[in-house]
């Protein structure tokens, strides 16, 4: 058995997302370093990723789209080539608390770059994390029935859903 889990699984070309991108109107313009964190967020998701549709006769790669729109995210799944596959509206209610508290700990944790102790740095970035896992657990819960996805996969997603919020 290889290294690489995926290279042992003949249908991972086809779970797998191959396109994202964040709908300009929910993100709005934002400063250089806010960009730069959007972009490097989704490489590393387009990187490593599994993602399935539920229910899709064909198989994949997907592309996503990702927004807000009434209050609700939006997950637009297509083919890489834009044939529309399922697209998914989901409250963001569950996911605010956990939102605005990772924001909150965010904010304390790059304050503490500039002033704090080590430890108290990582004491900070440990529950920085944990605040990330929770949303993470949480996205993947509210998208369970509809899309199977890894945790690492939800992991990232939810840094592109915080990245919807992101204002500079």
């Amino acid at each position: 058995m290889s290294e690489d889990p995926a290279r042992d699984d003949p249908h991972a070309a086809t779970r797998r997302l191959v396109a994202v991108t964040l709908d300009e109107a929910s993100i709005g313009h934002a400063g250089r370093d806010v960009e730069h964190e959007r972009a490097i967020a989704i490489y590393d998701l387009l990187e490593e990723n599994s993602f399935r549709p539920h229910g899709d006769p064909e198989p994949g790669p997907y592309a996503l789209g990702i927004g807000l729109a009434d209050g609700r995210l939006v997950l637009e799944v297509t083919r890489p080539g834009g044939a529309p596959v399922v697209s998914h509206y989901l409250s963001l209610t569950p996911l605010r608390r956990v939102v605005k508290d990772y924001f909150l700990v965010c904010e304390s944790y790059y304050a503490a770059i500039r002033t704090a102790t080590p430890s108290q740095i990582e004491a900070i970035d440990m529950g920085r994390r944990g605040l990330h896992n929770e949303g993470s657990e949480l996205l993947r819960e509210r998208l369970k029935d509809k899309i199977a996805l890894d945790f690492g996969t939800a992991r990232r997603l939810f840094t592109l859903v915080c990245a919807l919020h992101w204002k500079g």
